[in-house]
C-alpha cells in the first residue's frame, strides 16, 4: 500500500494513517486534490485498530449527532465506492442493565433519538434477559438501538486508504512527519523524514499523537490519553452482534470471533502532559472518578505525553516510537474473562486469541476536534476522539475535507472548533 515516490508537491499533506487520517484523504482526494497521507508506522496501526468497532447513534453525545448521521450514511457507501468491504453491517445495538439510574439515562436520550430519527426501543428486564443472560443478577431493562452497527477495526483505515489511492492519492507508511515549513505564517509544506513535502495545506491527524505535534508551532491543544484493555476470542458460537451490559462488551467479527472489553473501564498514566492539562480535564476525570484508574508507567518518559515530547524539541521523538502499543492491563483481562464466563457459562473455558493495550486519545469536553487552526494559515486539526473515532471517522474525515477545500460542510462545525477548549468557554463534557 505504500507509495515510495514522494510527491514534491501537492494541495494537502494529511499526517496520521487512523480512520481520521485515510478518511480525510479519501474525501480530499475525491475532490480531486492532490493529496499525500503520511504515517510513521502502517496504515490503522493504533487506536483504530485496537477498538470495539461500534459505529452507533445510540447514546451519543447530541453535539455529535448530526455527525454521527452522516457517519452511518458513509459507511453504508463505502462498500459500493471503494469495491473492498470494511466489515460495515447494520446489526443493531443491545444493550442491558441492573441500574435504574442507567435505564433512566437511556430513557432520557430518547428526545434526542426522535429529534434525529434514530429508531431505539426501550427493553422490560425480561426482554433483556431473552438477549443477554445474566446469572449473577436481574435485569431491570434494556434498549435496542435498530440500525446501529459495527465494523471490522482491521479493515477499515487500509480500505480507505485504498479508496485515497485509487483518486490518486499517495500513501506513506514508515513515513514520520517532523514539522511545518511556514511562510509568513502559513502553511507552505510538511517536513517529513523523507524529505519535504510542498503542500498548501497540512491536516494532523494524528491521533494521540497530535497535542505534541502541535505544540512544536505554539499551538495549543488540550489533549490526554487513557490506556484501555480488550481481547478477542476463537471464533465460537453466535450469541449476538454487539451486547452491552455494565461489565462486559461484546462485538462479534466477520470470522465468528468477539472483541471483549469493559465500558469505562481505563487507567488515566500520570503524564508531563497530564499535567499541562490537569485543570482543563479536571471536570471530565471528576465526572468518571470511579471508572477512570490512575497510573504510572513508561509513558512517562516515552511517547506522545512524555517529557522529552513536552519539553523537547527533537523531531525525529514522532519515528522513535513508530507503533504507540501499551500492554494490556492483567486485572483488566481477568475481570473480562470472570464477566464473560459468568454472563455467559458455556463460555467460560474458551479459548483466546490474545489482548491488547491501547491509548484513546481525549479532549477535556469528550467531543472532537475538526477545525482550522486560527494562527496558522492552511493547518486543520482532526484529533480528540475520546473513544468515538471509529464509528465518527468517516464523518470526521468527510468535515475536515470540506473545512479544507472551504466546501459548505455537511454539518455545522462549530462544537468541533479548536478553539472552545482555549478560549476560556466553559467546558460540558460529552456523553461516553
Amino acid at each position: 500500500m505504500s507509495d515510495e515516490h514522494m510527491p514534491d508537491a501537492v494541495d494537502v499533506a494529511v499526517i496520521g494513517g487512523g480512520i481520521v487520517g485515510t478518511a480525510s484523504a479519501y474525501y480530499l482526494a475525491r475532490r480531486g486534490l492532490r493529496v499525500a497521507l503520511v504515517e510513521k508506522g502502517h496504515v490503522g496501526c493504533e487506536q483504530s485498530s485496537r477498538t470495539w468497532g461500534w459505529c452507533r447513534q445510540q447514546n451519543r453525545d447530541r453535539r455529535e449527532m448530526p455527525l454521527s448521521l452522516l457517519s452511518m450514511r458513509l459507511w453504508d457507501a463505502m462498500r459500493g465506492e471503494i469495491g473492498m468491504d470494511p466489515g460495515f453491517r447494520r446489526t443493531g445495538l443491545v444493550y442491558a442493565t441492573d441500574d435504574a439510574a442507567t435505564l433512566a439515562a437511556w430513557e432520557g436520550w430518547r428526545p434526542v433519538a426522535k429529534e434525529f430519527g434514530v429508531e431505539t426501543h426501550m427493553l422490560t428486564g425480561a426482554q433483556a434477559g431473552e438477549r443477554i443472560p445474566q446469572n449473577r443478577r436481574q435485569w431491570v431493562g434494556g434498549l435496542h438501538s435498530v440500525h446501529d452497527g459495527k465494523a471490522e477495526p482491521a479493515l477499515a483505515a487500509p480500505v480507505l486508504a485504498h479508496g485515497a489511492r485509487q483518486h490518486g492519492a499517495t500513501i506513506h507508511q514508515n513515513c514520520a512527519a517532523r514539522g511545518l515549513d511556514l511562510t509568513n505564517g502559513r502553511v507552505a509544506g510538511l517536513h517529513t523524514e523523507r524529505g519535504l513535502i510542498r503542500a498548501d495545506a497540512v491536516l494532523c491527524a494524528g491521533g494521540a499523537w497530535a497535542s505534541a505535534f502541535m505544540r512544536r508551532h505554539g499551538v495549543t491543544f488540550p489533549q490526554a490519553s487513557v490506556r484501555q484493555t480488550a481481547l478477542r476470542t476463537k471464533p465460537t458460537v453466535n450469541l449476538g452482534d454487539v451486547l452491552y451490559c455494565p461489565d462486559l462488551a461484546m462485538t462479534r467479527r466477520l470470522d465468528g470471533s468477539y472483541t471483549l472489553a469493559i465500558s469505562g473501564r481505563a487507567t488515566l498514566e500520570l503524564t508531563p502532559q497530564g499535567i499541562r492539562f490537569a485543570r482543563e480535564f479536571m471536570p471530565q476525570f471528576i465526572q468518571r472518578l470511579k471508572a477512570v484508574q490512575l497510573g504510572v508507567s513508561g509513558s512517562f518518559f516515552t511517547g506522545p505525553e512524555s517529557l522529552s515530547a513536552v519539553l523537547g524539541h527533537d523531531p525525529s521523538i514522532f519515528e522513535a516510537t513508530r507503533v504507540l502499543s501499551p500492554k494490556p492491563d492483567p486485572k483488566l483481562v481477568a475481570a473480562i474473562k470472570a464477566n464473560l464466563a459468568a454472563t455467559f457459562p458455556q463460555l467460560a473455558n474458551l479459548e483466546l486469541e490474545g489482548a491488547w493495550g491501547a491509548y484513546v486519545d481525549c479532549t477535556p469536553d469528550a467531543v472532537p476536534v475538526i477545525s482550522a487552526v486560527e494562527r496558522i494559515g492552511g493547518l486543520y486539526l482532526a484529533a480528540g476522539c475520546s473513544g468515538h473515532g471509529f464509528g465518527l471517522g468517516p464523518g470526521i474525515g468527510h468535515l475536515a475535507a470540506e473545512l479544507i477545500a472551504q466546501d459548505r460542510p455537511s454539518v455545522d462545525p462549530t462544537h468541533f472548533r479548536l478553539d472552545r477548549l482555549v478560549d476560556g468557554s466553559k467546558i460540558a463534557v460529552g456523553s461516553l
